[in-house]
């Protein structure tokens, strides 16, 4: 796992969690959430990335097809 994911994840936090509350503040809960909602699609889908190219590296070691 290479550094750069963890602080792209982070990252997606950081912008997730000041636009929550900007939103907040301003009494729109509804976007609020999907901004939410959107920022964990986003990181679980990169998240999934990374276990796919795990499951082919592991695949590729131990040459199962």
């Amino acid at each position: 796992m290479d550094i750069e994911l963890i602080l792209r994840i982070a990252a997606i936090g950081v912008i997730v969690s000041i636009l929550n509350v900007l939103l907040k503040k301003s009494d729109r809960e509804e976007q609020a959430m999907m901004i939410t909602l959107a920022g964990l699609i986003i990181v679980l889908i990169m998240i999934i990335q990374e276990i796919g190219n795990l499951f082919e590296a592991i695949r590729d070691i131990f040459g199962v097809y």
